[in-house]
């Protein structure tokens, strides 16, 4: 037991680390009900199976962290992270408890849903690059990479256990449920913070203001030919190959033709194999461009067997591959731009992070959409897989340039 706490659970030494972990996977956990949810309904109930509603949703969700780009990494390097979190997350509580009082009610509408995706997109925007960088200042950067791991495992616990949970409730009480049971999510986040021990907080030099702080932050990240490939990485998979919400539920619904609780269970069994990947990513060291390439072939390759998966069996299993996969990806993207960034710098850096791998998602959400209505959904999900092996090359096309060795 004291090698796992001192290998791959070392970061939960921090207090402040565990009490915050504790109250995430239940936050996690509430967030991924609310995800299912809003699918069902959009697809089943607002409208008849449209998969371009649904892109249309995801766009929205997602667009803020490309429009407010210029703000949201200037205010987690300059405000108090801890504060600002307390405040998007209780933001996003109240939203959620909103749309479940509608949908209850009876007067949701397909607009209704749009609106409050462009709203909790909105404050989703604000929070993640705090999020992403208030890690380091809980454990400090020499655990900052096995944080990152763990941070990722509490959210692919709660991908395990929501979606299961979020099948249940519509099929036994309705959708609106769902979507109250994450606003009350919220308050464990909030609860956890509250009790931190601020004196062990490791707080990071405040960035001065400046009039061009975001141009500052991109031109940082382009002048460095590592960070400059794993954007356009990111770039091609948040676009192209992130939109699971629409792979899983056309495929659900429309080749699978599943009731709710199958289709929660897809997601909850994506998220077996990204809680694998999460996990041997924290037990790992600081991760590099060849294991990106590798993470994002994997991934090009899970895409593509899901979309020629036979049955729903052999989907869900292709599903537990590409969440191992992706979560390799993602995590070491998330390490390697934190480590190798300046401490002034981290916040916008990681907005940079966000914004071009979720706000991606606002093109390429509605493209997955329009794809699986006119030409079906194994269509779009092979647009995921090009997009993976497209970033696969891309790593290998940097580590050639710089003569490091080749992922084997």
């Amino acid at each position: 037991m004291k090698n796992l706490v001192s290998g791959t659970f070392r970061s939960l030494r921090s207090f402040n680390f565990r009490l915050w972990t504790a109250g995430a996977l239940i936050s996690n956990a509430g967030t991924w009900i609310q995800r299912v949810a809003q699918d069902w309904l959009v697809l089943t109930q607002l409208t008849h199976h449209n998969a371009s509603a649904l892109g249309i949703v995801m766009g929205l969700q997602f667009a803020p962290q490309l429009l407010f780009l210029p703000w949201t990494g200037l205010a987690a390097d300059r405000l108090n992270q801890r504060k600002l979190l307390m405040l998007t997350q209780a933001t996003m509580g109240v939203l959620a408890l909103l749309l479940g009082v509608l949908t209850i009610t009876g007067l949701i509408r397909l607009w209704h849903v749009y609106v409050f995706a462009f709203l909790s997109g909105a404050g989703a925007a604000l929070d993640a690059p705090v999020r992403q960088t208030f890690i380091a200042e809980m454990v400090g950067d020499e655990d900052l990479p096995n944080a990152v791991a763990l941070n990722s495992t509490s959210f692919n616990a709660g991908q395990m256990i929501g979606p299961a949970i979020a099948g249940l409730l519509i099929a036994k009480t309705g959708i609106g449920w769902a979507f109250l049971l994450n606003g009350l999510s919220f308050a464990a986040v909030l609860l956890s913070m509250s009790f931190f021990r601020l004196p062990e907080l490791r707080t990071s030099v405040r960035a001065h203001r400046t009039t061009s702080g975001f141009l500052e932050g991109f031109r940082y990240v382009w002048k460095r030919q590592e960070l400059r490939a794993i954007l356009v990485m990111l770039f091609l998979i948040g676009t192209f190959g992130f939109n699971f919400p629409i792979f899983i539920s056309t495929m659900a619904v429309n080749v699978f033709h599943s009731d709710a609780r199958a289709f929660g269970l897809l997601s909850s069994i994506m998220a077996i194999g990204s809680l694998s990947g999460a996990l041997f990513a924290a037990s790992r060291k600081r991760p590099g461009l060849a294991s990106l390439s590798m993470g994002a072939g994997a991934f090009g390759m899970g895409c593509t067997l899901a979309a020629l998966a036979p049955g729903y069996g052999c989907f869900a299993a292709a599903l537990a591959f590409c969440g191992a996969s992706m979560l390799t990806f993602a995590n070491g993207t998330n390490s390697i731009m934190q480590l190798s960034t300046d401490p002034t710098m981290r916040g916008r850096v990681m907005a940079l992070r966000v914004g071009v791998a979720l706000g991606g998602m606002t093109i390429g959400a509605p493209m997955a959409g329009w794809v699986a209505n006119h030409f079906g959904p194994r269509w779009s999900l092979a647009m995921g897989a090009g997009a993976g092996f497209a970033a696969a090359l891309v790593a290998v096309f940097a580590l050639v340039r710089r003569n490091e060795p080749l992922p084997v």
